[in-house]
């Protein structure tokens, strides 16, 4: 297929790293995935923003859609226009929120579980859908996948862009891009190579 990148999105995990975090994104976003989410849940408001500002203006030098994970406030005060949600935040924002959420972000990526998930999502003005678990996975010991058809079954429900997450990589990404899928999240595969991957 043509370029495999392009239809992925990087989920960062700096824990997963072996040596400097950033220099590991640069290598990463050289490769021109569809799309970058940085997590890093654990860190302060502070901490964060000011890793994000770095990940922001990597992701501007190679073009690539730029995601805050959660940090509603401050993806508006460092002007990204993309936010990345699960279910039980956008289930705890206001209708106020949730239309002011329309109004400031470009794109606004959901993470499912189920299409009672994909269609709260829709209704919170989602306009891409992280679909998990596909496949097992080391981060989410003990939780199966939930294998392809699911993949399948939700895409042929779901109008919106659908990416597979959990235990992905380049070879099951045409796996799911059969299902209707519009790609696939990877984390330890970005996260753990010593090399640009090949």
């Amino acid at each position: 297929m043509c370029n495999s990148y392009e239809h992925t999105i990087v989920i960062t995990n700096r824990h997963l790293v072996q040596g400097d975090f950033l220099k590991q994104l640069e290598k990463v976003t050289k490769l021109r995935p569809h799309a970058l989410i940085l997590r890093e849940k654990d860190l302060t408001d502070d901490a964060y923003e000011s890793l994000a500002k770095k990940v922001f203006d990597l992701c501007k030098r190679e073009d690539i859609t730029f995601f805050l994970h959660t940090k509603i406030e401050i993806a508006r005060k460092i002007g990204c226009q993309n936010i990345h949600l699960s279910i039980p935040v956008l289930k705890g924002l206001s209708e106020t929120e949730k239309k002011a959420l329309t109004e400031d972000f470009c794109e606004i990526s959901i993470s499912c579980h189920s299409m009672e998930d994909v269609e709260i999502a829709m209704a919170g003005g989602a306009t891409q859908i992280i679909l998990g678990t596909i496949f097992e996975t080391e981060c989410k010991k003990g939780v199966l996948g939930k294998g392809v058809e699911f993949v399948r079954e939700i895409c042929q429900k779901c109008p919106l862009p659908v990416y597979a997450i959990g235990g992905m990589n380049l070879q099951r990404l045409p796996l799911v891009i059969d299902a209707g899928a519009a790609g696939c999240c990877m984390m330890s595969g970005f996260m753990q190579t010593t090399k640009p991957l090949q």
